[in-house]
């Protein structure tokens, strides 16, 4: 997968891009990441980018004629890329939007900054808007570094193994269970006795059923987002019965 980043800040990406499982992605050759400053294609000697608005308002727009002339280069050399947009207009970045983008033959992702980009852009070049959520961010260079992790770690081979994508919270439309590891006991608190038991059935049944009651309590709103079948049922009935609560 290749992702072309375009920005007016390009060293904003050094160090996220150089850490962790970005950087195992680079090292298998799993992933390669562009970064081109759209400054390089202003004509002007003082490789101006922005421009104040038509009609009036507070602060600048980006230009069209330098963002055009970079897509249209990157995009000359990826014909096959899709073409992103970070902006607060765009459709939330979710597991399941993630999972699309990964199947895409590349990303060409430009960096919205100020008070946003012309819409000619928008209206030539970009396939699809992308947002983190709904706050105004200074500019989209942390937009696009989430949509570069998430969707990175979705890519067969980049995890240590395919099942820790599988499992992360979202994937199937629930809250991830607790996760525990050594020692059996901290501060007085210990591991569940199930997850020391070695019982593979009884342990992804504890597995799920945390996972619904987390869900439940923090994020209730995804219960009726997604198909439950009987086990999940059964299961979160006996999370109400324990929580002393009456499922609808």
């Amino acid at each position: 997968m290749i992702f072309d980043i375009l920005t007016l800040f390009p060293g904003m990406f050094a160090g996220p891009f150089d850490e962790s499982i970005i950087r195992r992605g680079k090292d298998k050759q799993l992933i390669e990441i562009a970064l081109h400053n759209i400054r390089d294609w202003a004509t002007d000697r003082h490789q101006t980018a922005d421009d104040a608005p038509y009609g009036g308002g507070a602060g600048m727009v980006m230009k069209v004629e330098p963002l055009a002339a970079c897509i249209e280069a990157v995009k000359a050399r990826r014909p096959a890329s899709t073409v992103v947009m970070t902006s607060p207009q765009g459709r939330r970045l979710t597991h399941q939007v993630a999972a699309e983008l990964a199947g895409s033959d590349g990303l060409i992702i430009v960096c919205g900054r100020y008070e946003g980009i012309d819409e000619r852009i928008r209206q030539l070049y970009v396939e699809d808007d992308i947002s983190l959520g709904d706050y105004v961010l200074s500019g989209g260079e942390i937009a696009a570094m989430a949509i570069v992790d998430t969707v990175t770690r979705l890519l067969p081979g980049v995890l240590g193994s395919d099942e820790s994508a599988e499992t992360d919270s979202f994937c199937d439309g629930l809250l991830e269970y607790p996760q525990y590891t050594r020692p059996p006991e901290f501060a007085g608190i210990k591991v569940p006795e199930v997850l020391l038991s070695g019982n593979h059935e009884l342990i992804r049944k504890w597995r799920r059923r945390e996972s619904l009651r987390k869900t439940r309590s923090l994020r209730p709103d995804l219960l009726e987002e997604i198909a439950l079948n009987k086990e999940d049922r059964a299961l979160l009935a006996e999370i109400e019965r324990e929580d002393g609560t009456c499922g609808c």
